[in-house]
């Protein structure tokens, strides 16, 4: 039920010859639960086959029409004013309207006959696709409510889900690379401001003002956001000798459930799509020795667009640097197989392929015991769990922690009583097998890294 405060949408989502049918109905699935996130009720779809979903009027007439039924809107583009247009651009869009009547004449274009009841109107609409400032244009005159396409939704989530600086200033040079081609002329926006010394020459507009003030306040947040890239390397070059596990995969995959369970932290765990943007490092619960830290890191999901992935560059920077990388995926969702191919590629794009990897196929226990036995034989070497179980949380460790004493080295090592501080050092650092002590000092036999080894022997040696 639609709650008073929540506003309505409507989604539209365009099947292009490339794209089948579950496809589709997967990629609106997925855009539902993204308008949720937002706090929208959704009250309709509509869905059509277009050649491509690069027309200027993005759905045809009588889809247009139904959309208007949808909104309370007049179902037609026609501009409320005229504006003079280029010969280029107006030969573009001669073109693209053939098209469009073309795509029409061929393609299902009669409205449902179920339309919706006043009530069930809708106050936005949202498309499963990027837009392009005039396709924003031209739906929203027809629709005669704000429109949103699917890149606007991610990162009004993202917005709303930032809660470290670092993250909310990726967020907003992400908004802005997204504002900045769809700045409109306001009614009086073809007036031009003063010239320049002595007032001569035309000036600037409006619309030029409000694109350089997006070019100046993009500078200012990549000099800030550089900053504390800064800091990030620093804190990074500290951990450098401690063995630490990435959590990566899908948005709502239950990374940040493993990570509450394998470290015992107080991490948001929430049924929510990108409820984690931050990374948040802690140590397994209880402590191991050596150390281990484990990393949460943001969600990835199909269609995520460029200029987030980039701004979370740093971010996942965190990945690159893992000592073991974890896939985490949802088994008991069907695409799961398509959401580990999304992560691994936006992985890709950030430089984040070399680190050792370990598939975990998440909420087990939601499958039934064929199922089970099927991703076994497809997945042989994948951990298998459910965060609800104490017994399956306890052998992710053990695997985590064989894989690393897998190249660990044992060594004995002897501290003078004058060496305590080093002493502290290796019990944080090693796992101590057995120790004694004599007239000189203590003996310990310990199973290190070949690093932490090479650095407390060089102390030792001082």
């Amino acid at each position: 039920m639609t709650t008073p405060s929540q506003s309505r949408a409507v989604l539209v989502a365009i099947q292009t010859p490339r794209v089948t049918g579950e496809e589709l109905d997967s990629s609106l699935h997925e855009l539902t639960r993204l308008v949720k996130t937002l706090g929208y009720s959704v009250v309709g779809h509509i869905t059509q086959k277009r050649s491509s979903d690069k027309l200027a009027t993005v759905l045809g007439q009588g889809k247009l029409t139904e959309l208007a039924r949808w909104t309370g809107g007049p179902g037609t583009i026609a501009a409320s004013f005229e504006k003079p247009m280029h010969k280029a651009a107006s030969k573009r869009e001669a073109a693209a309207s053939d098209e469009a009547e073309e795509s029409e004449e061929s393609e299902s274009d009669e409205p449902s006959e179920t339309l919706p009841s006043p009530r069930e109107q809708a106050q936005i609409v949202i498309v499963d696709c990027d837009l392009s400032p005039s396709q924003l244009r031209n739906l929203e005159r027809a629709a005669g409510v704000p429109v949103l396409d699917r890149t606007g939704v991610i990162i009004e989530i993202f917005s709303r889900h930032a809660r470290t600086r670092a993250a909310q200033l990726q967020v907003q040079i992400a908004r802005l690379n997204y504002l900045a081609p769809r700045v409109r002329e306001t009614g009086g926006g073809s007036e031009r401001q003063g010239g320049g010394v002595g007032g001569k020459g035309a000036g600037e507009t409006s619309l030029e003002l409000d694109k350089r003030r997006i070019r100046d306040r993009l500078k200012e947040l990549r000099t800030e956001l550089a900053a504390i890239g800064d800091e990030h390397l620093t804190r990074r070059a500290r951990r450098e000798n401690e063995l630490t596990v990435a959590l990566v995969g899908y948005t709502n995959a239950g990374k940040s459930s493993l990570m509450r369970a394998m470290t015992g932290s107080e991490v948001l765990v929430a049924d929510k799509l990108f409820a984690t943007l931050d990374t948040t490092i802690r140590p397994l619960y209880p402590e191991t020795r050596p150390k281990v830290l484990m990393s949460d890191t943001v969600g990835f999901i199909k269609k995520l667009p460029h200029d987030l992935v980039a701004s979370f560059k740093s971010t996942l920077d965190e990945t690159a640097c893992a000592s073991l990388v974890l896939f985490v995926v949802d088994a008991s969702d069907p695409s799961f197989r398509s959401q580990l191919e999304v992560t691994r590629k936006v992985l890709a794009e950030v430089g984040a392929t070399d680190s050792p990897s370990l598939l975990v196929l998440n909420k087990q226990d939601r499958l039934g015991p064929d199922e089970i036995v099927s991703l076994k034989s497809e997945y042989p070497d994948a951990v298998f769990l459910s965060t609800r179980s104490q017994d399956d949380l306890k052998m992710l460790r053990e695997r985590i922690m064989r894989y690393f004493e897998s190249e660990m080295l044992d060594e004995e090592l002897h501290i003078p009583f004058t060496a305590q501080k080093i002493l502290a050092e290796i019990r944080t650092r090693m796992r101590i097998l057995s120790e004694h002590y004599d007239a000189q000092g203590l003996t310990v036999r310990v199973r290190s890294t070949p690093e932490n080894l090479t650095v407390i022997k060089k102390k030792l040696s001082q």
